[in-house]
């Protein structure tokens, strides 16, 4: 065993996504679903998430009213940036509504 060196192990993670991705269902929505947090940021994606997909128009839906039109108010970049993530024109527009109150979960739970 002289002269070979034993890599480091790599972590599962890389593994497990590359495998969730293939499983996932290639929709519109799942696509979007994946790439979310990553166009939209923590703080967006921690208020706001899609939760369906209709003829391009996506549904979000927000904690709260304010989030929701906040989100509406973002939509034409969010919709340019969604789409350029995932390479082509998959989203034609947001529909944002904000979730009702018990429906919402909170992080001090």
């Amino acid at each position: 065993m002289s002269g070979s060196r034993r890599l480091a192990p790599r972590p599962a993670t890389f593994a497990i996504s590359a495998l969730a991705d293939e499983l996932a269902p290639q929709t519109a929505l799942s696509r979007v679903q994946r790439a979310w947090r990553d166009v939209v940021g923590d703080v967006i994606a921690d208020q706001a998430e899609p939760v369906s997909e209709r003829d391009g128009t996506v549904t979000v839906t927000c904690s709260s009213a304010v989030w929701a039109q906040e989100l509406d108010l973002l939509s034409a970049d969010v919709v340019s940036n969604l789409n350029e993530a995932l390479l082509g024109p998959v989203v034609t527009g947001l529909r944002c509504q904000a979730a009702g109150a018990r429906k919402w979960p909170s992080k001090d739970r």
